[in-house]
């Protein structure tokens, strides 16, 4: 069966249930429906609740199974009697029209109802994307309105959004042909890159959002001086249109497990976690909370770590990377179409990037860390054999589970041992840089720490961005996410494995006053997707009575 089909049969409890398994108040629910709803409750301090973070070696175009994963596992952790609550992000619908598809897990390891949170959900990304151009029409508003804030046209540096991948516009013009307006060069970023996203997975309750929505950096002066939201006096509004958007969503797996599912930004081009409330939420409520981060462990894990867990005051008590036979055979060279076919060779080759992933969380982060195999049918004992003997040889173990056929019973295995690992959390924690690290050292610190590149070049155009926003504000302190390729190491998406002897390309650098980061754009990443040659959204179709197919 499909996912779809098997997401259809399942019979959701209602979420009011749902709730009371966690024991939230009905009074702090708001319904949408029967089985989505928000939560009106703030997080409390819970110093003994375990948090277990998801991630994965670099994908490939044969699947990890990352957020499977994650679902499985708290299923597997309820099990064996462990209280365990999820926290993952939103989907995006750029990926789910696109290639990627939707982010609600797969096979029996799903979270529900997949069809609405894949879609428009309870409409959060609509909210950001609103509040975000909102503010972009307030800008060129106050320019025609007599520019009594003397913003230069040519230095405009806030984007639109919207939410779905189109390279067209990635660069665009405004006010063409518009009497007594200026023309000037636009560009969109999609809604998961975009910095109102990044403000509302990161804000502690709404008087934060508003205070980071003002230090949003809009443009500059003609004399060079910044220009920020709050001097177009526009956070207060953004904030109304985002006072809904900031409250989590619950939702459940097809195992009953309670589920935070809120915020939502690509971890290759933004900091790729869920919010912090939600996150802070779920361990308000139960003893064990899994969450999971972006792409691979080089971007998502990273950022979690470097970027969320500094700001927030979180931080995980295990780790657990998730691998596939067929993706490391990939990054060993494998054919594939010949991927379910038995190859060693192609194997040991690839096993170097679940090494190094492995690695940086156990030497660079010095976190308790373990493997999850996510098994496939074509995979043999051999195969999985290899791994756990590659793995055992770092002093790390590895557990072979079947999430998508079994749900949570085909990790209960992984879940004793996670446990076993949280408890084992020797709190010796510690980030890849330092705050007070000059900020081109801190990407240095990522690149070879991280990476294993052996140095960093910067553009003209990144240096003179740095120089430029030294001078408009304290950049001294932030830490950086770097958007980089999601399928390397490095900024080539050609080089697999564990590529050394590169360097890392920044071509240009810029500022999230309102998130608190920079963001430095490596290779030739950019910030609005682009949609492959036969998208997703071609062939899908939807029914009279309203079922979708096609939607994965």
């Amino acid at each position: 069966m499909t996912d779809i089909e098997i997401a259809r049969q399942c019979k959701l409890q209602r979420i009011t249930k749902i709730a009371e398994k966690l024991g939230v108040a009905e009074t702090d629910l708001e319904l949408y429906g029967n089985y989505k709803a928000k939560i009106t409750a703030k997080p409390k301090a819970a110093k003994n609740s375990k948090l277990i973070l998801v991630t994965a070696i670099n994908p490939t175009s044969a699947g990890e199974g990352k957020t499977t994963v994650s679902i499985g596992l708290a299923d597997a952790l309820n099990i064996i009697g462990a209280k365990t609550c999820l926290a993952l992000r939103e989907p995006s619908l750029g990926p789910v029209f696109g290639i990627k598809g939707g982010a609600t897990g797969g096979g029996y390891s799903q979270i529900l109802p997949m069809e609405d949170i894949n879609l428009h959900f309870t409409g959060d990304f609509h909210a950001i994307t609103s509040a975000n151009n909102l503010l972009c029409a307030l800008i060129d508003n106050s320019v025609f309105q007599g520019n009594p804030l003397n913003i230069d046209s040519r230095r405009i540096v806030f984007n639109r959004t919207l939410d779905v991948n189109d390279r067209a516009l990635r660069g665009v013009a405004v006010n063409h042909g518009v009497k007594d307006a200026t023309e000037r060069d636009e560009k969109f970023n999609i809604t998961a890159a975009c910095e109102v996203m990044a403000i509302l997975s990161l804000a502690d309750d709404l008087n934060d959002l508003k205070t980071r929505l003002g230090n949003i950096l809009v443009a500059y002066t003609f004399d060079g001086k910044p220009v920020f939201a709050r001097d177009l006096q526009a956070q207060e509004a953004m904030a109304i249109l985002l006072k809904d958007a900031l409250r989590p969503n619950l939702v459940q797996t097809i195992g009953g497990t309670p589920a935070f599912v809120h915020c939502g930004p690509f971890a290759n081009i933004a900091h790729g976690c869920n919010s912090v409330q939600a996150t802070k939420l779920a361990m308000t409520y139960a003893p064990y909370t899994v969450t999971e981060a972006g792409f691979g462990a080089d971007l998502g894990a990273e950022k979690f770590l470097d970027v969320k867990c500094r700001m927030s005051g979180l931080r995980p008590n295990a780790v657990v990377v998730v691998a596939t036979v067929r993706a490391l055979k990939l990054n060993g060279g494998a054919d594939k179409t010949a991927l379910n076919i038995e190859d060693t060779e192609a194997l040991g080759k690839g096993m170097c990037n679940l090494l190094r992933h492995v690695s940086n969380i156990k030497d660079v982060y010095r976190l308790p860390v373990i493997v999850a195999i996510n098994r496939f049918t074509s995979d043999t004992e051999r195969e999985i054999a290899m791994i756990e003997n590659a793995v055992n040889q770092l002093g790390v173990q590895a557990v072979d589970c079947d999430v998508w056929g079994k749900g949570g019973q085909g990790a209960t295995a992984l879940a004793k041992k996670v446990v076993k690992l949280c408890n084992s959390d020797n709190g010796l924690f510690r980030f890849a840089y330092q705050d007070g690290d000059d900020v081109c050292d801190k990407i240095r610190s990522v690149a070879s720490k991280i990476y294993g590149a052996d140095g960093v070049e910067f553009s003209d155009k990144a240096l003179a961005s740095l120089e430029a926003l030294s001078n408009a504000a304290d950049i001294s302190k932030m830490p950086v996410v770097i958007a980089k390729t999601q399928y390397s190491f490095s900024d080539d998406p050609t080089l697999l494995g564990a590529p050394t002897g590169f360097n890392l390309h920044v071509r240009d650098v810029e500022y999230r006053g309102g998130a608190g980061f920079l963001v430095v754009l490596a290779g030739n990443m950019l910030l609005m997707p682009g949609l492959p040659k036969r998208p997703n959204a071609v062939g899908m179709t939807v029914s009279d009575d309203g079922v979708i197919d096609g939607l994965y």
